[in-house]
C-alpha cells in the first residue's frame, strides 16, 4: 500500500469509519450531519454500510466527516 501521511482515512474500512463516527458523534448528531436516512431511522452499522456502498455521494460525505472528526482530535 502506498503511505499517505496526510489522509487519516487512508487503508480504513467503511466500517470502521462508521463505528468511529458513532462513537465520537452518536447516531443522532450524526444523522443531523449527516441527513440520511440510514442515520435517522432505525440505524445499524450493517444498514449504513449497505447505503453506504450503494451511493458514492452518501459514502463521500462519510469520509470527509470522518476526516474532519480525525484532525479535531
Amino acid at each position: 500500500m502506498e503511505n499517505q501521511p496526510n489522509n487519516p482515512s487512508h487503508g480504513v474500512k467503511l466500517k470502521q469509519m462508521i463505528v468511529e463516527l458513532v462513537d465520537y458523534y452518536g447516531w443522532e448528531h450524526l444523522g443531523y450531519k449527516i441527513p440520511i436516512g440510514c442515520f435517522k431511522n432505525n440505524p445499524s452499522i450493517g444498514s449504513s454500510i449497505t447505503f453506504l456502498r450503494r451511493h458514492s455521494w452518501a459514502k463521500n460525505q462519510v469520509q470527509n466527516l470522518y476526516i474532519e472528526m480525525k484532525r479535531k482530535q
